[in-house]
C-alpha cells in the first residue's frame, strides 16, 4: 500500500469523506491492483487519516428546536402499527391513531383491528374531540392517502369526504412535507411512545379492551407522568388548554358498515383473501393499496359473504371449503378477456368499415398472436394511419393469400407496395389470375354470396 500512499493521502486531503471502498475502487480503476482486499485499505486509510490528521467528514443534518403554540391552536395526528400476540400465542397486526395536542402534549389513541378508512379516520376525529371537550384551530397531517390525493404544488387536494368533512368543521390543515421531521415531531414521539410503554408485550384479547386498556394508560401514564421537554404534567397543563379549545356542541355521525360478528381481513394484490388456508376471489378491483380490507360473514352455515367496508354491500359469497391450499373463485371475478378482445377487433373493423377484407385478416392474427393481440392492433392501426386506400387493399390480399398474420410483415408488405405504386391494382382483379383451362374462365366471374354479421349472431345465439 505504501506505493500509493502519497496518492491516497492526497485524495483524502481532497475529499475528506472519501470512504475506504470508495478508494479500492479508484484503486482498481487507476492501477488495476489485483493482490489488495478491502480490508487492508480500510486499515490503511485508518492509518494515513491518524498520521495526518485527516478526520472523516460526515454530513450531520441540523435541526432546530420550534417554540410551542398557543394552547388551542395545534394538534398533531398520525397512524402506527404494531403485532401483539393473543392469548392462543397467534400473532395479530393492529393499528392506532393518535392526536397530540401541540401545547399541553395531551394524548388521544384510537385502536382498531385492521386498516383504517376515511370514515374511520373522521369518526377517531370526532371521539378524540369529544376526549378533549373541543377542537384546535389547526391539525397537522402526515402525507396519507386517508387524508391527502395530492400537494398540488401546494393547493392541496383532499379526498372527496375528508374534504367535506374538513369544511363541515372548518378547522386548518397544515400538512407536512415528505421528511420533514421537525414539522410532526411531537407526533412521532407520541406514536414511540405508545408502541414502547404501552403495547410492547401486551396480550391481546379484543380490540375493545385494548381501546379500553389505552385509555387507562393514557389517564396513568401517557397523560399523567411528568413530560420530558415541558417538564411539566400534561394532564395539568391541558386543564388550562381546554378552554382555549374551540367548542364542539353536536358530534358528526359517521355512518358504519360493520357487519355484527364480521371479520376483517386483508385483500391480496391478485383479488383474493386467505381464511383458513385457502384463497378466495374477490370482483377485480376491490384491491386498491396495501391496506384494503374486507369484511367476512359467516353468519350463514358453510357460507362465506364477502363485504364492501365502504358500502356494507355483499361482493361476493362462496362455499366454505374445508381443504387446504385451494383457490375457491367466482366465475364473475376473472376478466374476461375474450369479451374485451373481440369487442376492441369489432371497433376495430368497424372504424375501417371500407377494407372488407381487415376482419379475415385480423381473425387470422389473433389465431396467430392470442397473447399479444392488443400490441398487434395497435401496430395495425398506426400502419393503416395516412396510407393510401389501394395500397392496403393490395397489402391486405397479398397477407391473406401468403398466410401472412403479423402486424410487422403487414407493415412490411404496406412498405413494400408503396414504393412500388405499379404493382398496386385492385386485389380482386380476374387479370392477374391465368386459368390453365380456358372453359373454366366463367368462375372468375362468380362471386360468393355475402351474408350480413347478423345473420351469423342470429345462428350462434341459437336463434334467439
Amino acid at each position: 500500500m505504501d506505493k500509493y500512499k502519497k496518492e491516497i493521502t492526497n485524495w483524502l486531503k481532497e475529499y475528506p469523506d472519501l470512504s475506504a471502498a470508495q478508494v479500492l475502487d479508484w484503486l482498481l480503476d487507476k492501477h488495476s491492483v489485483s493482490n489488495i482486499c478491502e480490508g487492508t485499505v480500510r486499515n490503511y486509510v485508518n492509518f494515513l487519516r491518524k498520521e495526518h490528521d485527516i478526520p472523516k467528514f460526515i454530513f450531520k443534518r441540523q435541526y432546530e428546536a420550534v417554540e410551542d403554540p398557543p394552547m388551542g391552536q395545534q394538534a398533531q395526528v398520525d397512524f402506527g402499527e404494531i403485532k401483539l400476540l393473543d392469548p392462543s400465542g397467534q400473532s395479530v397486526r393492529l393499528y392506532f391513531l393518535a392526536f397530540v395536542l401541540a401545547h399541553s402534549r395531551y394524548k388521544y389513541v384510537e385502536w382498531l383491528a385492521r386498516p383504517f378508512t376515511t370514515r374511520d379516520l373522521i369518526q377517531a376525529h370526532e371521539n378524540a374531540f369529544e376526549y378533549y371537550g373541543g377542537m384546535p384551530k389547526e391539525i397537522v397531517y402526515d402525507q396519507d392517502h386517508l387524508v391527502l390525493v395530492s400537494e398540488n404544488h401546494g393547493d392541496l387536494i383532499l379526498t372527496k369526504e375528508f374534504a367535506q368533512y374538513k369544511d363541515k368543521r372548518r378547522f386548518k390543515i397544515y400538512m407536512c412535507r415528505k421528511q420533514d421531521p421537525e414539522t410532526k415531531g411531537r407526533i412521532e414521539n407520541v406514536i414511540g411512545f405508545v408502541k414502547k410503554n404501552f403495547a410492547r408485550n401486551r396480550i391481546f384479547n379484543h380490540i375493545d379492551k385494548l381501546n379500553e386498556e389505552c385509555r387507562a394508560w393514557l389517564e396513568r401514564t401517557g397523560n399523567g407522568k411528568m413530560h420530558n421537554t415541558i417538564k411539566k404534567i400534561p394532564a395539568q397543563v391541558f386543564s388550562e388548554e381546554r378552554r382555549h379549545l374551540t367548542p364542539v356542541t353536536e358530534k358528526i355521525g359517521v355512518q358504519k358498515t360493520t357487519v355484527t360478528g364480521s371479520i376483517a381481513v386483508s385483500v391480496r394484490k391478485n383479488n383474493t383473501i386467505v381464511y383458513k388456508g385457502n384463497r378466495y376471489s374477490v370482483p377485480l378491483g376491490t384491491f386498491k393499496d396495501p391496506k384494503s380490507f374486507v369484511y367476512i360473514d359467516l353468519s350463514e352455515a358453510d357460507h362465506l359473504k364477502i363485504i364492501d367496508p365502504q358500502t356494507g354491500e355483499v361482493i361476493a359469497r362462496h362455499l366454505v371449503c374445508r381443504e387446504k391450499g385451494k383457490l375457491i373463485k367466482n366465475n364473475n371475478h376473472g376478466r374476461d378477456r375474450s369479451r374485451k378482445i373481440q369487442e376492441l377487433i369489432n371497433h376495430f373493423i368497424e372504424e375501417h368499415h371500407d377494407l372488407p377484407e381487415l376482419g379475415a385478416f385480423l381473425d387470422g392474427v389473433r389465431s396467430a398472436k392470442p397473447r399479444y393481440i392488443r400490441d398487434q392492433l395497435q401496430l395495425i392501426q398506426s400502419t393503416l394511419q395516412d396510407m393510401d386506400k389501394a395500397v392496403i387493399e393490395r397489402a391486405l390480399y397479398y397477407c391473406l393469400k401468403n398466410r401472412l398474420y403479423s402486424a410487422s410483415d403487414f407493415g412490411d408488405v404496406v412498405g413494400y407496395f408503396r414504393q412500388n405504386a405499379s404493382l398496386v391494382t385492385e386485389p380482386f382483379s380476374s387479370a392477374e389470375i391465368k386459368t390453365i383451362d380456358p372453359e373454366n374462365s366463367y368462375k372468375l366471374k362468380i362471386k360468393p354470396e355475402v351474408r350480413d354479421l347478423i345473420n351469423y349472431k342470429f345462428l350462434h345465439t341459437g336463434g334467439v
